[in-house]
């Protein structure tokens, strides 16, 4: 069978076949030359791929692929972001992440806050086969190009200055309890950060400080203090502030009953309309504790037995 078939000016045309035997044939224009996909695949160059790095991750471990926006604060400022929080921002960055999880059905559960998201895939997953570099990469890229691809559904008529870039990096966890853990973790950044920028900004935009002076003002602060700063001097109570803000957002698979009304003839009756309810696994995102048992046991799904 031909694998390929490559065009060359010529005067005559010739057939080779795998097995080295050939037919030539006279043409008074071209030659066609056509060749095995074998015979095409190696060459005195081929030495070059022992160069390449096995990065295959550990078999029975959860993959984590966590995305960080690069420069964001320039890229915030650029583009006006409000501070401290930004909702249209925020729903961009979680509708890239839905899409990632669209396109790769293996990761189970996704955790985003400020300008990163953290994609977990099942520990059995085999996608690419499990080479990291691959992974990191299509997440990256199909996070980056979703971004700019949607930009228009959250800033309308706002001008996207220039494109967007987020690194990538790749871990591995064992077990169920360092993957909690992990994700504990991004959740705990995401409530200190948020308080202090809460704290921040509200000194800045509605005290009257300057940024430094504000700075300062916060500088060797606890929890504590930055809740009594929020509510004395601007009648905030930080546990008030939207869920989306304190606790970021999580993103699992779950079953969703989508109804839809379809025109049925049956035999000897006229066309009626039909209510059809369907279950299907959709992208479904939460703004919740990831911290603590209450939502895995929640979400049995989500974890492999770590047996």
């Amino acid at each position: 069978m031909w694998k390929q078939l490559v065009f060359l000016r010529s005067f005559s045309f010739t057939w080779c076949t795998g097995g080295g035997d050939g037919l030539i044939k006279s043409h008074p224009r071209r030659s066609f030359h056509l060749y095995s996909g074998s015979a095409m695949a190696k060459s005195k160059f081929e030495y070059v791929r022992i160069f390449e790095t096995d990065d295959t991750c550990l078999r029975n471990c959860y993959i984590v692929v966590r995305l960080d926006g690069r420069n964001f604060h320039r890229f915030a400022e650029q583009h006006s972001f409000a501070k401290p929080n930004d909702a249209r921002a925020l729903g961009l960055m979680t509708r890239s992440a839905r899409t990632v999880m669209e396109e790769l059905e293996d990761i189970v559960i996704a955790y985003g806050q400020s300008d990163e998201y953290s994609f977990v895939f099942k520990r059995s997953s085999n996608w690419f086969k499990r080479r990291a570099s691959k992974l990191v990469t299509h997440v990256a890229s199909q996070f980056s190009s979703s971004y700019v691809f949607h930009w228009r559904d959250y800033f309308g008529e706002q001008q996207l200055f220039y494109p967007p870039g987020f690194d990538g990096r790749v871990v591995l966890y064992p077990s169920n309890q360092n993957l909690k853990d992990y994700l504990s973790w991004r959740q705990a950044d995401c409530h200190i950060n948020n308080l202090y920028n809460t704290a921040f900004w509200n000194l800045v935009q509605k005290g009257g400080l300057s940024t430094s002076q504000a700075e300062e003002k916060l500088k060797g602060t606890v929890t504590a203090d930055k809740n009594e700063i929020l509510f004395s001097e601007f009648n905030i109570n930080y546990n008030n502030e939207p869920p989306l803000y304190r606790k970021g957002t999580v993103l699992i698979w779950e079953k969703v009953n989508e109804t839809t009304v379809k025109q049925v003839r049956l035999p000897n009756e006229d066309e009626k309309e039909v209510t059809v309810i369907r279950s299907r696994s959709k992208v479904t995102a939460h703004h919740c504790d990831v911290i603590g048992e209450q939502f895995w046991e929640q979400h049995p799904d989500i974890l492999e037995s770590d047996g």
